[in-house]
Order: structure tokens, then C-alpha cells, then sequence
């Protein structure tokens, strides 16, 4: 069975960073990409980074590209989301994913497995 548990959320100001980390347990899919969501109040899911098991060409949402980096440790099973110059318009609830296709996609349905959710704020 695979679980996935995210921490690392929490309560920022504009401008500072913070970091996402997602464990995975259970043997299967440990291949396969995996991504970041994110959805505030009011809104839908939306996506915001996806990496494939080699880490390589790391896809991400045009609203975070250059302020955010997604990376894995496979020995370690954990996937991570570093994100720098943060900005009110971040404030939501991050998710985790993964996805039993060959490659990443920014589309929610495409992942079957999703974790609890971390609350990321950040005020001005």
C-alpha cells in the first residue's frame, strides 16, 4: 500500500523560503514520477512542479518557475519542493502525488495517490 505524507508547511512573510518534503511508503511505484499541487480557498487544484524517478527535466507551473525546485531522493523515497521568494498568491494547501504513467503531467487525475496536504501561508 502506498502512503504519502507531506510536512514542512507553515506560516511565512513575503519573501522568505520554505521547504516541502513529501515521504513515500510502499514498494510499489517507487519509479514513477511524482508532483506537486497546490489549491487555495475557493479555487481548484492546480498543478505547480512534477519530477521524473531519474530527476531529470523537472516540470513546473509558469507562476513558480524560477522561484521553485522540485527534487527526489530515491534512496530515501522522499520527494522535495524548495520554495524561494515566496508570495502571498502561494498561500494554499500543498499536495503531493504520484502517478502510475511513464511520465509526469500537470493534470490532477492523472495521479492516483495524494497525501494529506500541508498548509503553506505567507503574509505580507
Amino acid at each position: 500500500q502506498v502512503q504519502l505524507v507531506e510536512s514542512g508547511g507553515g506560516l511565512v512573510q513575503a519573501g522568505d523560503s520554505l521547504r516541502l518534503s513529501c515521504a513515500k511508503s510502499g514498494r510499489a511505484y517507487s519509479t514513477y514520477p511524482m508532483g506537486w499541487f497546490r489549491q487555495a480557498p475557493g479555487k481548484e487544484r492546480e498543478f505547480v512542479a512534477a519530477i521524473r524517478w531519474s530527476a531529470d527535466n523537472p516540470y513546473y507551473a509558469d507562476s513558480v518557475k524560477g522561484r521553485f525546485t522540485i527534487s527526489r531522493d530515491n534512496a530515501k523515497n522522499t520527494v522535495y519542493l524548495q520554495m524561494n521568494s515566496l508570495k502571498p498568491e502561494d498561500t494554499a494547501v500543498y499536495y503531493c502525488a504520484l502517478t502510475g504513467l511513464a511520465l509526469p503531467t500537470t493534470r490532477p487525475n492523472d495521479y492516483g495517490y495524494w497525501g494529506q496536504g500541508t498548509q503553506v501561508t505567507v503574509s505580507i
